[in-house]
């Protein structure tokens, strides 16, 4: 069964799978970037390679959503994916199912900081980035052999986070990045115990190992990581075949410093009821 590390781009998926994996699939809490082959993500080209289907629509990939978390669930193990998939259907087919899925941890972020890492990783302007999280069809795909897999519908930055957040059907764990940021220590262990609870296993939650998993995915380790070992999941430059720095900016990503009065009137005017909602107005 599945259990979803879910968020729109940009919230902090990376880094509390990062957590994630370090506790996991690791003896002692150490961590570097292969342990997060063990929290896929999905939807991924590779999970729907060998369907025969042309994949001639960008949205074709819905089809088998269901059929390929089948395929992953036959050995019924617990599993957790990444995605940034909205949840909801397209032309009655949904995300998932109760059959294939556990729970859900969900991470938000405030858009006022999403914004910033958006123009980073797609290199594009603020104004451009304000229209993406705004577009309610925003989907990422690519193309692959003429083929379009791993269509993903992630629509914009409140109605990703309101399909999940208000879903009935699944246990949900939801996570404020600035929690995870300002006190990584109560709310990465409430993650454990939230896994552990719904999955009924016997997942230990050693502390020590918590206080480790937390110092070795430190952003300043992350990026010094990155820096010498490269990361395959960061972003190609538009201009070159270079790959941009993935960790960026970290605790210096403050929109308070770096956005301008205009950006910041327009995000809160368009996404007031959720930033309200969840404290950030």
């Amino acid at each position: 069964m599945i259990i979803w590390l879910a968020s729109y781009p940009k919230s902090g998926n990376t880094w509390l799978r990062a957590l994630l994996s370090s506790y996991l699939y690791s003896e002692n809490g150490s961590f570097n970037f292969n342990l997060l082959e063990n929290i896929d993500s999905f939807p991924n080209a590779k999970y729907f390679t060998n369907y025969q289907d042309k994949f001639e629509k960008v949205e074709d990939t819905a089809k088998y959503w269901i059929r390929a978390q089948e395929k992953i669930n036959k050995n019924r193990n617990l599993k957790i994916f990444k995605t940034h998939n909205a949840l909801f259907k397209i032309n009655n087919s949904s995300f998932t199912n109760n059959e294939n899925t556990l729970g859900v941890i969900y991470i938000v972020r405030d858009p006022r900081n999403v914004i910033t890492s958006i123009c980073n990783h797609y290199q594009i302007t603020y104004e451009q980035a304000l229209e993406f999280m705004k577009n309610k069809n925003k989907a990422l795909f690519f193309k692959q052999k003429n083929r379009f897999l791993a269509f993903q519908p992630i629509l914009s930055w409140s109605l990703n986070y309101k399909s999940w957040a208000e879903n009935i059907k699944y246990p949900i764990l939801l996570i404020k990045y600035e929690e995870l940021e300002n006190e990584t220590y109560f709310t990465f262990k409430k993650t454990l115990q939230f896994i552990k609870k719904i999955s009924n296993s016997n997942l230990k939650i050693n502390e020590q190992k918590i206080k480790e998993s937390i110092k070795e995915c430190e952003f300043g380790k992350l990026k010094e990581l990155e820096n010498k070992v490269g990361f395959n999941e960061a972003p190609i430059k538009k201009e070159s075949k270079e790959r941009l720095k993935f960790f960026n900016l970290g605790k210096k990503n403050n929109w308070k410093n770096i956005l301008s009065k205009n950006i910041i009137r327009k995000i809160e005017n368009e996404f007031k009821n959720e930033m309200e909602e969840l404290g950030y107005l």
